[in-house]
């Protein structure tokens, strides 16, 4: 796959030390985080100052592609066949969810429960969470039935304190500016440079950016690098 020299996301199963390998990288992750403050009693009065009662985690969100439909290598190493069952690749991250996938149980129950992972994304940073929420979307089949293009909705919570933000631009240090765009179904590199840049006649900067053999075939689920105009 083109797309500059980031890292891969991997999602790794704490207790296990299973890891899982995202197909694409995440065009992009939302991070919240909401904090509790009570109202006092205002009788009488228009207003009371509200009282801080605790901070909630830090939650983290995002929608990862996978697609099977034709053939995707990392070097050598080929990481699907040409019209592989997408999930596959997907199952295992509903299995983060399952008590099974975990050997620990809960101390105060005494039942067992989900496993924790750990989210990384390039070298600069990781997330400590649980998954709280799994949502799946097939969208493309082959004939005979088999889902080979999903989209998977993935939200963490924050598992550790953290003393600053956790989240930080994977690409810092010496790739400021630079992010990640998923081709969509139909799309052509000269519609891309116009929504990115402004200017369809910016497809020529795209295509140096990722290293094009062949810039009018671009493939659905395929990652480009959206680098600074020079």
């Amino acid at each position: 796959m083109p797309g500059g020299t980031l890292e891969p996301a991997t999602i790794k199963n704490l207790e296990t030390g299973q890891i899982i390998d995202c197909m694409f990288r995440p065009k992009e992750y939302t991070a919240s985080k909401q904090n509790t403050w009570n109202q006092g009693r205002s009788a009488g009065r228009d207003m009371t100052q509200p009282r801080f009662s605790g901070g909630n985690p830090i939650t983290l969100q995002m929608e990862l592609l996978f697609d099977t439909y034709e053939e995707h290598r990392q070097g050598a190493r080929v990481l699907n066949k040409a019209g592989d069952d997408v999930r596959k690749f997907t199952n295992p991250i509903w299995q983060l969810m399952l008590t099974k996938s975990s050997n620990r149980r809960n101390p105060r129950t005494g039942k067992g429960q989900p496993p924790k992972v750990e989210f990384r994304w390039g070298t600069t940073w990781s997330f400590k969470a649980v998954i709280t929420n799994i949502s799946q979307k097939f969208t493309f089949f082959l004939p005979n039935g088999t889902p080979v293009r999903s989209t998977v909705n993935v939200t963490f919570q924050q598992l550790e304190q953290e003393d600053e933000f956790p989240f930080q631009n994977p690409t810092s240090g010496g790739q400021a500016g630079y992010r990640r765009r998923v081709v969509r179904e139909g799309e052509t590199i000269d519609a891309i440079a116009f929504q990115e840049y402004g200017h369809p006649t910016h497809w020529r900067h795209l295509a140096r950016a990722n290293n094009l053999d062949d810039p009018l075939r671009l493939r659905p689920g395929q990652v480009l690098t959206v680098a600074p105009l020079d």
